[in-house]
């Protein structure tokens, strides 16, 4: 199977400083496979026009397929409605989409909002700024000494004051995967509406936000085979009901006169104002119509069973701290070796052409937690093959001293 799909993906065939590209950074962007380009091309050479402006039959054969692509994108995550399903540029919008239209209306001094520990700056800051406008105060529930949270402690936060609570499907640090059924369990029992974070998950396992429990559900399409720019927020009805649009302009207004907006649209169209990223809806459409033919308890199983073989092979050498639990399910490996900075491994790699990330990830207050300055992320995906990690895991072995210090006066900056 592997090698028919690296044949989907053109940019996989070069090579860097003479050596064959391993891609192993797919945690921070996918690869497209020639379906989701042919699709991008397809939309601007037959289809280019605005929605939901004319009459003529371009804007409508746009409009077509932009609301087709909502659909499918609500089959994938088993919504239940397509209304459900708001595009936007990707999870870091979805996240402040919710902090400031539903929960800064929600929360007031005193107040409390309950993240865990372990969460991408995406899923952080935009709640600290809640916090700092409106008195309400941000609670963190710590992760354990394996860098892990359970529903038993993150419910161990929940008040009598708490309003809104938000939490990383899939840790982009680790790899862990967060019981998100028992956690909304929790929250929904007490009446406390629940964000999930899915960016790291949904290019990996199958995701049924009603099964899960999420009251919202975010993820980034770039991260699972789409074009950059676009993402999606998932929000249950009766919650974007009562929430605002972080823009207002076309699209989003049905009856404006020079006093303003006097009938605004309902949601979806409400939080997508302007004209929207049509390519990119149809681009992401096909990326889940790409993980959906190869199945995604096949896409599990893979990316399952690289992630195995490259903590076993980490482990096997000296010096090298592996983070996380003891059998990674994510998706990722995230590591350190002893004596060198996360750079000094993270260029030895590219030199030999293999692809990976290293710093704090944007999780800087996790990674600090964890006690080291940075990590090195190997991430995987469809397209990875067994033969790239064991050549990542050997390339690892001799990596040697370089440049960078821990004293490095901007390593901080460039780890973002």
């Amino acid at each position: 199977m592997i090698s028919d799909v690296r044949d989907h993906f053109p940019i996989l065939t070069q090579q860097v400083d003479g050596h064959p590209l391993a891609y192993l950074d797919n945690a921070a962007t996918t690869q497209k496979p020639r379906q989701v380009l042919d699709a991008i091309v397809r939309y601007y050479s037959e289809s280019n026009a605005n929605v939901g402006r004319s009459v003529h039959a371009m804007s409508m054969r746009a409009t077509d397929a932009y609301e087709a692509a909502r659909e499918t994108v609500r089959g994938f995550v088993g919504a239940a409605e397509k209304d459900e399903i708001v595009f936007t540029k990707g999870t870091t919008e979805s996240v402040n989409l919710v902090a400031e239209g539903f929960v800064a209306g929600l929360v007031q001094a005193g107040d409390e909002i309950v993240v865990s520990g372990m969460e991408h700056h995406s899923n952080l800051l935009p709640w600290h700024r809640v916090c700092q406008r409106t008195g309400a105060v941000l609670r963190v529930v710590p992760t354990d000494a394996h860098g892990e949270i359970t529903a038993e402690a993150f419910a161990e936060q929940l008040g009598p004051r708490t309003r809104f609570a938000a939490v990383a499907h899939v840790s982009n640090v680790q790899g862990t995967v967060n019981p998100i059924a028992e956690i909304s369990a929790v929250t929904r029992e007490r009446g406390i509406p629940l964000l999930v974070d899915g960016a790291q998950a949904v290019a990996h396992r199958a995701v049924d936000v009603q099964a899960l429990g999420a009251d919202f559900y975010c993820f980034s399409g770039h991260k699972m085979y789409a074009p950059m720019g676009i993402g999606v927020l998932y929000g249950r009805a009766e919650l974007l009901e009562r929430t605002n649009p972080l823009l207002v302009g076309g699209g989003m207004v049905r009856h404006v006169t020079a006093d303003g907006p006097q009938t605004v649209f309902k949601p979806p169209a409400l939080f997508e104002g302007g004209t929207p990223n049509i390519a990119g809806a149809v681009g992401l459409a096909a990326a889940v119509e790409y993980l959906t033919g190869i199945g995604m308890d096949q896409v599990t199983a893979h990316d399952a069973e690289l992630t195995a073989r490259a903590a076993a092979g980490l482990r096997a050498l000296d010096g090298v701290r592996l983070f996380g639990a003891q059998q990674p399910s994510g998706g990722l490996v995230s590591f350190a070796v002893d004596g060198l900075h996360p750079y000094d491994v993270g260029n030895h790699l590219s030199a030999g052409g293999i692809m990976t990330r290293t710093g704090v990830h944007c999780a800087m207050p996790f990674v600090d937690s964890l006690g080291v300055i940075g990590t090195v992320r190997a991430s995987f995906a469809v397209y990875n093959t067994p033969a790239e990690v064991d050549r990542f895991v050997a390339t690892v072995a001799t990596a040697e001293k370089g440049f960078w210090t821990n004293e490095h006066p901007n390593e901080r900056f460039l780890s973002m």
